[in-house]
């Protein structure tokens, strides 16, 4: 009850009115309970997309819970002073009358989204609505509600009435409420601005620190320096003035919705920052000495008496404020109680410095995760200011301050300030890189630190204890007593006895130990990553027996008897002891020995008949055992001997496993084998055997004629417990030191070892099954595979390569434990059920549906299992739960386990079109439809959620939906429920969180995990689910619980190529070591997608598990995370249990992944989210929040840009001839730190230092010379070419975003990337965000080699270019380095033949982007058109740059005989515009005369040809023009005829009025083509070498190779097809 209207509860505090959960004092409490929540779920039930307005919820529930209370206890009604009267309603009332008003308004706004392309000001998303409810304006809705209030006038409706009379939208409008999303980078500084601001400072003191004296940090004591370093404070004040501005300007179109005093809060605040901004420049030059320039003019402002205690005044005055929140920094639970409380007076103290707002209050973390992430950033902090001042700051002042004082009267160009002093462009130029990588690197620092502590609190977690086999046999004796610790309830009278010293009570725990492990095994063997014999030899024993010691697994005791006969045989002494003291040592061994012996005995007291022979066997047992106890055994028996009764027993074993048909000739072949064991055993090795002999044949009756060892009990060999002793005998004799190995299978060995090291790490303790927190998972489904079909595993690509032969190759182990499985005699497969088990063997390779669904039902497996165990009685946990079926006994605890289980957990998952596929006719849905049908019922509990799209029987509205949900049945699938909505659920927000929404009111349970359609799971971890859980009943720091439970993930698809390998060990990087990190100890962890688990009431009543807004909840997930912070949520991560993953494997999957990932993050940049928590967290929390998400992005495009604003900076200096002018100076040129200074900005651009925190989670999780070694290999294999590429791609991605958007969702598909890419679709996909960068950068760095060579000679030099000619040839070439075949020759034809085709074909509607160059031409320049005009501004201003590539050229032609005119400068335009003019006049006369006047057309391009031959070769010969002037020009002019067409393209509604569009088209046209060029020549000239190709393919399928796979062979497509058939 507290936890479901705990946020009603908090809304009507918020809101200062009386709840109506109210309770009569006659009436039945716990019935009222029961009534409110009930009420509660069935508007939420039925709320559709309102589910994601929580506080509307509370709105309706508010005065729903008034109406149910009136009809209940028959009160007064507050309007009309009647009672209330239960009137009849019609059945959808509710849905009618307050669902759908509300929805309408909400499809109406999201309608002025049109598709993404809307600016986010101009409609309102679901927060904007939502919030609307934060107000007590809500109220004057009214019950029932007046639809004619603001809340449900559209801005659509307003356009409609003036419509007539003006296009403006009316200024009554609704506008946005609180917040509004603007697309501006502004947002940054707005949302961090107390980070930026200390940055800002910190560096203007180090600046002014590293300029006074001699550089030393205790410089800071000097009076001028301390009086120069208290101008930070100005420099604080404009900044503050600064952040108040943008909060007025960001926020404009919200006031309206804004209460008076947030208004009135933010006026104040600017006028105060306006005031400060005056007044202490005034007071700070007023103390100043001999104030000259600014701080004169504001020292006569102020008057001329010098003050220095009043400057002092006026900030300590000014700081106040800063004072006491640093105090109440200290004092978490303090602040907090401040911020959460809703008294008025306190409301009023706080609303200076935070306005009250329903989330964001009281996130403050206690008194000990504050410290620890505080230490944590101060420790980083004071690292990046140490390498900030003495490599980045301290170096340059000397150069500076020489450079300043260097005179320098000739350029090399026209200079248009030749009288400006001190050098100041070569200064910008020098610092303005340096500072971009002062204000980014922190992200470095933050990546060592994430490893170094990562790492420490990884190894406290007893992460990678066991990560090998070798470590896993030598702790196995410990696991089981690990198992009944950590997941074993403990039971009542259980408690009271020492499970390490009750010998009963170790049976049983180890007996239940091997009823899980058992089942683990069965479950990989099912999986086919082991066979029958590794299964056997991992299996535990789990029947009662009379053996004394534990029984291993035999891969434990692998080849411990033939080494212990060995031992005996060649043993020299005399003594027992000492050979007994040798076996004794080794305790696997002793173990095996005991249990052959006792197994043997048992064996064959069993197999007898006969009493006497019965007798033999137990006068020899008494022998060995008297022999033993006297130590007299090497006396009573010969040890030479056992060698041959070691091979005579493996026959009698052998025989005794053989299938018979022949029971006669079975039985005579056993009684052989047997009499010849006994001989050896009597005659050979017994020293007194014969005495044995005779007393047992003087006490046969003399009637008895029979040979010994004849009678035999042939039966028994059926019996399976019997079977599965001899089965263990036989392995035990016959294993050798290969089955050390077992599990071969890497996947099986990684499984095997993390669940082993899983049971040593602290969890909490399991509960019994019956006590647990039940759960739900939701999978939400929309297109993706299921089952793959018999026809997709045998199509063939143009390289003759199917899935299933490719499957085959990368998983050669796996495929064969597939046959060996599906061709047991036993199974009797036919035809049919292998084809199906076929499909099923590669479906559950790729990332299908099928596979996700298989791995969530082993929860259920594993909760039948744990149910068995609670409440098995001892014999029938001996008896063992794999009889289950057999034993009619059980049947009622079986079923018992089966109804427990569905009690506890739900699975569902949403196949919102699942009833559209039903219907359809297109053979793929009509699969995908039989699929799902078919795993719903191959799994009784799994069930399916569908949005149903019907015709409307009243013709009201053209269609009706609902939420179904289905279950199998029959044959057939069966409704169980059916959910009427007030419209299309899906058409509001994004796609997967809508999708969600609609399915989740069908999950139950408190806790609800959340999977994606690309996951996997595994029955051991499975098994831990209930521990996980219970982490929702433990108080955390500050009496907190988890709302949100974080698990680590394995991505499962590393292995497919090198590519997938990379980007495996890239994300398993962030989701242990990064994950742990942001968890503890910096408490910014969010929901970052699946496989978390969530409080599901808590979330339920607070807007869901993700967000949906359309485009700005693109990466909805996070959001959700952001949410549960915001409300007061804790996020925790857990490494005990992890899920599979899949992850995208191709170059152009992993890039649009990466690019819908920049987008999400650009969105985040923009969304009140991120503003809230920046703002709200405290500074340091506000650091690790920032660095983490989109602090990481921005880090990532200021890396870049700092290479162009570097490059930018030298061409400048090259061209202008200050850079020859100044290095000349030997001061300067002896001064080698400016270099060095300059190279720092290379190794963070190269971004190694990234990679830190996946080589220590390998190392740690698999030892660091595994670490080492893959670290190698990723290099070896172009890794780093790769994370540079997708460098670029993020840049890209989220600076368009922002500046633009465009966002959306891009399906990268899951398949097995086994094709070639074309040319075409490489240069469509990366044209824009990696071809034009990169060749922009290339022509950057050779005018700067070429022109500035001759002076330079420091090889830092060379490794700063080398950095950047390593990123520009990444962005290049990678995406051909990492596509197949990308230099086979017949694939190059091909692709240019493909590309030809494509540049030539016209577009226009209808055609695809893949069929002609105009169709993309257009669709590239999409977010032109629906930008806003500061962005076009933007893309304009950018532009502009291209121009000074001709400026500074030009004049360092041989032509322009040294001369600086202007005139130089426009005569090179006028050369540009004649070439324009030429190109134009070939264009218009094809247009024109190219069909009808052909002749005329020729001789008009045969006069301009002649024409420009005339000219260049009179410039040749009368103006001195050289060959490398024309090379030059190509370099000057192809940039400004760029700049034409970036101008052109952002202004294009004019350059089509006055008729110039297809002019701006052929240029584009002419760029492309060159641009391919460019980049298809080294493609074509290394494809001419065959070695390059395989040398190709052994690069990018290395990981593959070494599990078997002839990819040559593959890609060459030479298959052997009776093989793969």
């Amino acid at each position: 009850m507290d936890k479901t209207f705990m946020n009603y509860s908090s809304w009507c505090d918020y809101l200062h009115c009386t709840s109506n959960l109210k309770f009569e004092p006659e009436g039945d409490r716990q019935q009222l309970e029961l009534i409110y929540i009930g009420l509660f779920l069935l508007i939420w039930g039925e709320a559709s997309n309102i589910r994601f307005m929580p506080e509307c919820i509370c709105y309706i529930f508010h005065n729903m819970a008034n109406e149910i209370h009136g009809i209940l206890f028959s009160n007064v009604e507050s309007v009309s002073g009647g009672t209330y009267q239960a009137e009849a309603v019609g059945e959808e009332s509710f849905l009618q009358n307050v669902v759908s008003p509300i929805y309408e308004v909400m499809h109406k706004e999201a309608m002025r989204n049109r598709g993404g392309k809307a600016s986010h000001s101009s409609w309102r998303n679901y927060d904007d609505l939502n919030e609307y409810f934060w107000s007590d304006k809500c109220f004057k809705l009214g019950w029932p509600m007046d639809r004619n209030s603001d809340f449900f006038v559209t801005s659509d409706d307003q356009m409609q009435e003036n419509a007539e009379r003006s296009h403006v939208i009316s200024r009554k409008r609704k506008l946005k409420t609180n917040f509004v999303e603007v697309r501006t980078f502004l947002h940054l500084y707005r949302s961090f601005d107390r980070m930026w601001m200390f940055l800002i400072l910190c560096f203007q003191a180090m600046v002014i620190i590293a300029w006074h004296g001699n550089g030393s940090i205790f410089g800071i004591f000097d009076d001028g320096v301390f009086e120069s370093i208290l101008s930070i404070f100005i420099t604080y004040a404009v900044l503050n003035f600064f952040q108040a501005s943008l909060d007025m300007i960001l926020s404009f179109n919200a006031w309206r919705s804004m209460k008076h005093t947030q208004i009135l809060r933010y006026l104040i605040k600017i006028t105060i920052a306006a005031f400060w901004v005056v007044i202490l420049p005034i007071g700070y030059s007023r103390s100043v000495r001999n104030p000259t320039g600014i701080a004169k003019f504001f020292s006569n402002l102020g008057g001329n008496q010098r003050e220095q205690s009043m400057y002092n005044y006026l900030v300590a005055f000014y700081l106040a404020p800063n004072i006491l929140s640093a105090f109440l920094f200290l004092f978490p639970p303090l602040r907090r109680s401040m911020e959460c409380s809703n008294w008025r007076v306190i409301v009023l103290l706080m609303w200076w410095a935070q306005p009250k707002l329903y989330v964001g209050r009281g996130m403050h973390e206690d008194m000990f995760s504050l410290l620890k992430y505080t230490l944590y950033w101060v420790m980083l902090l004071i690292s990046k200011f140490t390498f900030s001042y003495y490599v980045e700051i301290l170096p340059l002042v000397a150069p500076t301050k020489t450079i300043m004082n260097i005179s320098v009267n000739v350029y090399e160009w026209h200079e248009f300030f030749p009288k400006a002093t001190h050098n100041i462009g070569f200064v910008i130029a020098i610092w303005a890189p340096i500072v971009m990588v002062y204000f980014t690197d922190a992200q470095i620092w933050y990546a060592i630190f994430e490893t170094i502590i990562g790492g420490i609190y990884g190894a406290f977690s007893h992460l990678g204890e066991i990560r090998t086999l070798g470590m896993l046999r030598s702790r196995f004796d410990s696991v089981p007593s690990a198992f009944y610790e950590r997941l074993v309830p403990l039971q009542q009278e259980e408690l009271k006895r020492d499970p390490m010293e009750d010998d009963s009570l170790v049976r049983k725990n180890i007996a239940k130990f091997s009823q899980v492990w058992n089942e683990f095994i069965y479950s990989m063997r099912m999986e086919d990553l082991i066979s029958n014999s590794e299964r056997d030899l991992l299996l535990v024993p789990y029947t009662t027996s009379d053996v004394p010691v534990i029984q291993w697994p035999p891969f434990l005791l692998a080849s411990k008897i033939p080494i212990a006969l060995d031992m005996a045989k060649d043993f020299k002494g005399k003594e027992d002891a000492e050979l007994f003291k040798k076996i004794n040592n080794d305790d696997y061994m002793y173990s095996a020995i005991i249990e052959c012996y006792q197994t043997l005995k048992d064996i064959l007291y069993g197999l007898l008949d006969d009493k006497g022979d019965k007798m033999i066997i137990r006068l020899i047992c008494h022998e060995i055992d008297i022999s033993i106890q006297n130590k007299s055994f090497l006396t009573k028996f010969r040890t030479s001997g056992l060698p041959s009764l070691n091979d005579k027993l493996e026959k009698f074993l052998s025989h005794l496993l053989t299938v018979y048909d022949n029971a006669e000739k079975y039985r005579s072949q056993i009684i052989n084998v047997l009499q010849d064991l006994m001989e050896i055993i009597t005659q050979d090795i017994m020293v007194n055997g014969h005495e044995i002999l005779e007393r047992a044949h003087s006490l046969r009756q003399d009637n008895d004629k029979n040979e010994r060892f004849e009678q035999i009990n042939i039966q028994l060999t059926q019996k399976k417990s019997w079977k599965e002793k001899v089965v263990r005998l036989h392995l035990l004799l016959t294993v050798k030191e290969s089955a050390i190995n077992v599990p071969m299978n890497l996947e099986a060995r990684r499984r095997v070892t993390f669940f082993t090291n899983s049971l040593y790490m602290k969890m909490p303790n399991a509960p019994k099954v019956h006590n647990m927190i039940s759960f739900s998972v939701l999978t939400p489904y929309y297109k993706e595979d299921v089952l793959y079909s018999e026809d997709e595993l045998h199509m063939e690509n143009e390289d003759g390569i199917s899935i299933l032969f490719y499957l085959q190759k990368i998983y050669p182990d796996e495929w064969k434990n597939f046959e060996e499985r599906i061709k047991n005699p036993k199974l009797k497969a036919t035809e049919k059920d292998r084809t199906e088990a076929t499909r099923q063997w590669v479906s559950y390779r790729g990332q299908t549906l099928s596979r996700t669904v298989r791995g969530m039902m082993y929860y259920k497996e594993a909760l039948e299992l744990q149910c068995f165990l609670d409440s098995a009685k001892d014999n029938e946990i001996f008896t063992g739960y794999r009889t289950f079926d057999t034993n009619k006994d059980h049947r009622a605890l079986k079923e018992r386990a089966e109804a427990m289980a569905d009690l506890k957990f739900t699975y569902v998952v949403s196949c919102q079109i699942y009833g559209s596929q039903k219907k359809s006719s297109d053979h793929r849905d009509q699969s995908c439809y039989a699929n799902i049908l078919n795993l719903m019922l191959t799994y009784p509990s799994l069930r399916v959620a569908y949005i149903d799209e019907r015709e409307n029987p009243n013709g009201k509205s053209p269609k009706v939906y609902y939420s179904v949900l289905v279950k199998g049945g029959d044959k057939l699938d069966e409704e169980i429920y059916r959910i009427k909505l007030p419209g299309p659920p899906t058409e509001i927000g994004e796609g997967k969180p809508e999708n969600q929404n609609h399915a989740i009111i069908f999950t139950r349970g408190e806790a609800l995990q959340t999977i994606d359609m690309n996951q996997d799971n595994y029955f051991e971890e499975a098994f831990k689910m209930r521990n996980v859980l219970e982490e929702f009943h433990k108080d955390h720091h500050g009496n907190r619980r988890p709302t949100i439970l974080g698990l680590r993930e394995h991505i499962f698809t590393g292995s497919v190529s090198s590519l997938a390998w990379f980007m495996s060990n890239q994300e398993t990087s962030f989701v242990t070591i990064g994950q742990r990190v942001l968890a503890d100890p910096l408490r910014v962890r969010f929901h970052y997608g699946h496989p978390d688990i969530f409080d599901r009431i808590f979330h339920i009543t607070r807007g869901g598990i993700s967000k949906a807004s359309k485009v700005i909840n693109l990466s909805e997930d996070i959001f959700s995370g952001y949410n549960s912070t915001l409300r007061g949520g804790y996020v925790t991560h857990h490494e005990y249990i992890q899920v599979g993953k899949g992850r995208d494997v191709g170059m152009n999957q992993i890039s649009l992944f990466e690019a819908k990932v920049a987008n999400g993050n650009g969105e985040q940049t923009l969304s009140r989210d991120v503003y809230r928590l920046g703002r709200r967290f405290d500074f340091y929390r506000m650091l690790s929040f920032y660095f983490t998400t989109v602090g990481f992005y921005f880090s990532s495009m200021v890396t870049v840009l700092v290479v162009y604003v570097f490059l930018y900076g030298r061409m400048y200096m090259v061209l202008s001839g200050l850079e020859k002018k100044i290095m000349e100076n030997a001061t300067i040129n002896s001064n080698k730190a400016l270099e060095a200074a300059l190279a720092t900005q290379s190794v963070f651009q190269l971004g190694l230092i990234l990679i830190l925190p996946m080589a220590m989670e390998v190392g740690l999780e698999s030892g660091f010379r595994r670490a080492l070694g893959d670290f190698i290999i990723m290099q070896l294999q172009l890794a780093s070419v790769f994370f540079t590429f997708q460098l670029g791609t993020k840049v890209h991605y989220y600076g368009k975003t922002i500046l633009h958007g465009g966002s959306k969702y891009r399906a990268t598909g899951r398949g097995f990337v086994i094709f070639h890419a074309k040319f075409t679709d490489n240069y469509r996909l990366y044209s824009r965000s990696h071809f034009v960068k990169g060749i922009e950068l290339a022509m950057l760095l050779v005018i700067y080699q070429v022109y500035g060579d001759s002076y330079r000679s420091s090889t830092l030099s060379l490794f700063i270019t080398f950095s950047i000619w390593f990123l520009v040839s990444s962005w290049l070439f990678a995406p051909f380095i990492f596509n197949p075949s990308g230099f086979d020759w017949q694939k190059t034809v091909e692709d240019w033949t493909d590309w030809k085709r494509w540049m030539g074909n016209r577009g226009g509607i209808g055609i695809a982007q893949d069929k002609s160059w105009e169709s993309w031409w257009d669709a590239e320049q999409e977010h032109l058109k629906h930008t806003n005009i500061r962005g076009k501004l933007m893309e304009i201003v950018l532009a502009f740059r291209f121009f000074l590539y001709q400026y500074g050229l030009v004049y360092h032609l041989n032509i322009a005989h040294e001369s600086k005119s202007i005139l130089v400068y426009g005569l090179s335009w006028l050369v540009m515009i004649t070439v324009l003019l030429g190109l134009k006049m070939v264009s218009m006369g094809r247009r024109r005369f190219g069909t009808d006047f052909q002749l005329m057309f020729r001789i008009l391009k045969a006069l301009l040809f002649i024409g420009f031959l005339s000219i260049v070769t009179v410039l040749f010969v009368v103006c001195s023009l050289t060959i490398s002037d024309i090379f030059a020009a190509f370099l000057a002019f192809l940039p400004t005829g760029w700049a034409f067409l970036q101008i052109g393209q952002a202004c294009r509604p004019c350059v089509k009025a006055i008729g110039f569009w297809d002019s701006i088209k052929e240029l584009g046209r002419a760029f492309e083509c060159v641009m391919g060029l460019i980049i298809f020549m080294p493609i074509v000239i290394l494809s001419w070498f065959p070695f390059v190709s395989e040398f190709q393919t052994r690069l990018l399928f290395n990981q593959a190779f070494s599990r078997g796979l002839q990819i040559s062979m593959i890609l060459a497509g030479k298959k052997d097809k009776t093989q793969s058939a």
